[in-house]
């Protein structure tokens, strides 16, 4: 149910990859005033993930997920009718703080459904969920977009409310609550634990490299004159290759030591990154995307392995919820630092990343011991 539900609410995601065309050609907005309020949304984001692993934890994951869905229904279809500036900005914000309140949730159920030695399989199995009905979204929303946008915040919302729907009557309550019936603890026992602390660290490194794909990516491919369809082309090439090969490595890797296989991922998407300094044609920018996107499928489902290894039961939402707020402030950072290095030097940019990415590899190495230890306790 998890997995179909997550295959309906991404094949509808097509306000978020839209909404800086939307901006600019439907409220005339320049480029930099679209920023800002695209900046807004990561703003809420920030609050998003410690928020939904609170409520997952405190009142249930399909409370935190359905909720957060509903709640997304509705903030889409308000600001595809916003005319004003505050009203945008304001629905913005919402937007960031509810679209993403199902992932701890939706982490924190898998961990609580599925025996540990089948969790990397279900995590990657969601991993490619999301992936395959973006790759659908992405070429419905381009082509719906030039008949109307506000056909993408209606099928959005669908999508959403239909997701937390589904959860609300087929997926069972899975909270476990702690000895002596009380909450057990809070996020202040989540940031003592330094092994989890160490891990959220090494994400974040993680994703300013990642998320340099989504940022600096385009502009650094249009800086070398190339069209803005080249662009397309090696992210369509992301997605395909996520969707048929990823699925195929899903059992092999699942016997693999996770904390080995994410370092590896690691590693691969950070040489890939750093391929980019020396290409400057579509070809050489689709082999540094195929280079990465290996590393994305090698990593895909084990950092949600690891963090359900480190977490106890009853915290599991906001282990979960800690970890991803990693990539919320990496998508402020990758943008902002970013691009004032590829203004300074584009091969700076990449060399940069590509030596972050090994070291992220590094540190998840240095990690590893200590993961199996509390996997196996």
């Amino acid at each position: 149910m998890l997995f179909g539900g997550t295959v309906v609410n991404r094949l509808g995601t097509m306000v978020e990859p839209f909404i800086g065309i939307y901006l600019t050609r439907a409220h005339g907005m320049s480029v930099t005033a679209a920023g800002l309020v695209m900046a807004v949304f990561g703003a809420g984001s920030l609050v998003s993930q410690p928020l939904a692993g609170w409520l997952s934890d405190r009142f249930g994951r399909r409370v935190a997920l359905t909720g957060g869905m509903l709640a997304t229904a509705v903030t889409l279809v308000l600001l595809g009718s916003s005319t004003t500036v505050p009203s945008l900005v304001a629905a913005m914000f919402v937007l960031g703080v509810v679209t993403d309140l199902y992932r701890p949730a939706s982490q924190a159920l898998v961990a609580d459904l599925v025996p540990a030695e089948d969790r990397p399989r279900a995590y990657g199995l969601l991993f490619w969920a999301v992936n395959l009905g973006f790759s659908v979204a992405m070429v419905t929303g381009g082509w719906l977009a030039g008949t109307g946008f506000h056909w993408l915040f209606w099928i959005d919302a669908l999508t959403c409310a239909a997701f937390g729907a589904l959860v609300w009557r087929a997926v069972p309550e899975t909270r476990h609550v702690a000895a002596g019936g009380g909450g057990g603890g809070g996020f202040r026992d989540v940031l003592r634990d330094r092994l989890m602390a160490g891990c959220v660290l090494i994400n974040l490194t993680y994703m300013f490299v990642y998320l340099q794909a989504y940022t600096t990516l385009p502009l650094a491919m249009t800086g070398h004159g190339l069209p803005a369809g080249a662009y397309g082309v090696a992210m369509a090439i992301n997605g395909l290759l996520i969707v048929l090969v990823q699925p195929l490595t899903l059992g092999w890797l699942a016997r693999r030591d996770p904390s080995r296989v994410l370092a590896t991922g690691f590693a691969v998407i950070g040489l890939g990154s750093g391929l980019t300094a020396f290409v400057s044609s579509t070809a050489g920018y689709a082999l540094t995307v195929v280079v990465w996107t290996a590393g994305e499928i090698i990593a895909a489902g084990m950092a949600g392995t690891i963090v359900a290894s480190l977490a106890p039961a009853h915290l599991r939402g906001r282990y979960a919820g800690l970890y991803g707020s990693a990539w919320s402030a990496g998508s402020l950072l990758a943008p902002l630092i970013g691009t004032r290095l590829l203004s300074a030097d584009p091969r700076l940019l990449w060399l940069t990343t590509g030596g972050l990415g090994l070291l992220a590899a590094l540190g998840q190495l240095a990690l590893a011991p200590a993961v199996r230890l509390r996997a196996k306790a």
